[in-house]
């Protein structure tokens, strides 16, 4: 059978655009002689819809948008994922389902079993599970139609959504029973950076476990915080990937169900490349899906703004990026050079406005009630709040979207002034640790020199007080990292983290770190996820909760 697999980037509830997108694509498979095109998880509203879900009028429209498509579908038959009624009244007023369309009709919906309540994602607090298991017939074959999870339920993992005690065995199992011909997944499966090689094992395990071919098809895009990677996909009965689609891009494909000998990979990149392009994707997405046209930042000559200005520069141009340079008495003269230079390699605008002025002004103005205080950490706030005013500023005069700087390993400790530096509508690294921003500093200056090497080598530093460097009062970031990742994305213990090797009273001062800044945090923009745990909704955890540590 010669199937049509569609990756296109969606809009959450923009269901003009992306029904005619859909359409299109119908019609170029019919006109490439394909027998049946199939689109993602949701497609037809985009993934996910949270709350929206439970707007009368959002559901009006995906069912208007689904009759659309429907017209459309002569000659040819097409699988697109949406939201539809739950008629029996019980449970759920919805089901995440998959439509099979023939003929001008939807022939059959077919159901998601199991809904996944982990991490960022909560389908079951809007969908009920399904609990009849039906096969497709077509064109002489029997399709097993499943969604995402569905097909992810025996892949061992740390963050294992929950499964009702109902399902003595698992979806694909009980569809199987059926002797399908062909497995086809419908999915919304988003990037983490080590995620690639587990979703592959999952589909190719099921192939040959099964010994039946099978269709995985993802979508691409960026719903704010969540990057979809695409990457879809047709495996052989023995397990093997024949067809493999470009990941971060759309892409289209026909393939013959019959042909399993060709095969098409995606040539593999190293995973900090992969990091770098899901971030590209996310601040494009981001600014277009929101609307906005620039951006802004304050580029203090360290790494975080410099990546972060080369991120925006290749998402959104060098014409709608502009920079502000905001020195004060400790700034050194190289972190001023080293950003002007910065500035002119990425050919953004750039103006350099002095704070000691207005920060001296401020502590004039508390002197009366600061008189005979020694300076603290006070002050460096008072130079960081400075800095957010006249970005903002910018940002409020000439529509520039703000993005924040600070990485991963700064926001989970912490070293970060709310009002200030952690001002912004996008927190571009903050799910990036600062080894990695390294990292990511070094895989853009691979063919050239983009990012001064001055930023690159130097010590960190805030600069927020006479040669302050990161080191003065946190651990080194190659340690500080490695116990951040083991208590943030493996969930372990500081007990368990010692064990592993690592000092007891860091171990112990970082999770403080780690637990007493989670007010900060809450208030923080979006965060571009490209890990299995980022901060944001996807962890979520009590303000006022009492740590034993």
């Amino acid at each position: 059978m010669k199937i049509a697999i569609a990756q296109l980037n969606y809009h959450i509830g923009n269901f003009y655009q992306n029904s005619e997108r859909i359409i299109t694509h119908i019609e170029r498979a019919k006109a490439e002689d394909a027998e049946l095109v199939v689109f993602s998880e949701l497609s037809v509203c985009g993934y996910y819809p949270h709350d929206l879900l439970e707007r009368k009028e959002f559901i009006e429209n995906t069912q208007r948008a689904i009759n659309k498509i429907v017209k459309a579908c002569s000659g040819i038959a097409a699988i697109v994922g949406a939201p539809t009624i739950n008629e029996s009244q019980r449970g759920k007023k919805l089901f995440n389902s998959a439509l099979f369309i023939e003929n001008q009709t939807v022939q059959k919906i077919i159901h998601k079993t199991l809904l996944p309540t982990y991490d960022i994602f909560d389908e079951y607090r809007h969908f009920e599970p399904n609990k009849v298991f039906e096969t497709i017939d077509f064109n002489g074959h029997t399709l097993a139609l499943t969604i995402c999870e569905d097909l992810w339920d025996n892949q061992p993992t740390n963050n294992s959504f929950a499964k009702s005690k109902m399902y003595i065995t698992s979806p694909l199992e009980e569809l199987c029973k059926q002797n399908p011909d062909l497995i086809i997944n419908i999915a919304a499966s988003p990037f983490s950076f080590d995620q690639e090689g587990n979703r592959k094992a999952t589909l190719q395990r099921n192939a040959a476990e099964y010994q039946l071919p099978l269709v995985y098809v993802n979508q691409v895009g960026a719903q704010t915080e969540i990057i979809f990677d695409g990457g879809s996909m047709f495996i052989s009965p023995k397990g093997e990937i024949v067809q493999e689609m470009s990941y971060f891009e759309e892409d289209f494909r026909i393939i013959d169900t019959d042909n399993t000998s060709t095969k098409s990979l995606q040539t593999r990149e190293p995973a900090i490349a992969k990091i770098n392009r899901a971030l590209e994707l996310g601040v494009k997405d981001y600014f277009e899906k929101m609307g906005f046209k620039s951006a802004t930042l304050g580029l203090s000559g360290g790494i975080d703004s410099a990546v972060v200005a080369v991120l925006a520069v290749r998402a959104l141009g060098s014409e709608n990026v502009r920079v502000l340079l905001m020195p004060s008495k400790y700034s050194s003269d190289h972190s001023i050079t080293d950003a002007v230079k910065l500035a002119k390699n990425l050919g953004i605008e750039y103006q350099t406005i002095p704070i000691q002025p207005i920060v001296d002004s401020f502590e004039k103005a508390l002197n009366p009630i600061f008189d005979g205080l020694p300076a603290d950490v006070t002050e460096e706030n008072i130079q960081a709040r400075t800095r957010g005013v006249l970005v903002m500023a910018l940002s409020n005069k000439f529509g520039n979207i703000l993005l924040n700087t600070s990485n991963k390993s700064e926001c989970a400790v912490g070293y970060g002034t709310l009002y200030g530096d952690m001002n912004g509508g996008l927190s571009v690294l903050g799910d990036v640790y600062k080894t990695d921003v390294f990292e990511l500093a070094r895989y853009m200056n691979r063919n050239e020199e983009v990012i001064p090497e001055n930023i690159i080598s130097k010590p960190p530093s805030a600069e927020l007080r006479p040669d302050q460097k990161d080191s003065d009062s946190l651990p080194d970031y190659a340690i500080l990292d490695e116990i951040l990742y083991r208590y943030i994305e493996q969930n372990q213990s500081p007990d368990e983290i010692i064990a592993a090797g690592y000092d007891a009273e860091t171990v112990k001062r970082t999770a403080r770190m780690v637990n007493m800044n989670e007010y900060k945090r809450f208030q923080t923009a979006p965060v571009l996820r490209i890990s299995s745990k980022a901060f944001g909704f996807g962890r979520k955890m009590p303000l006022v909760a009492k740590y034993n540590l």
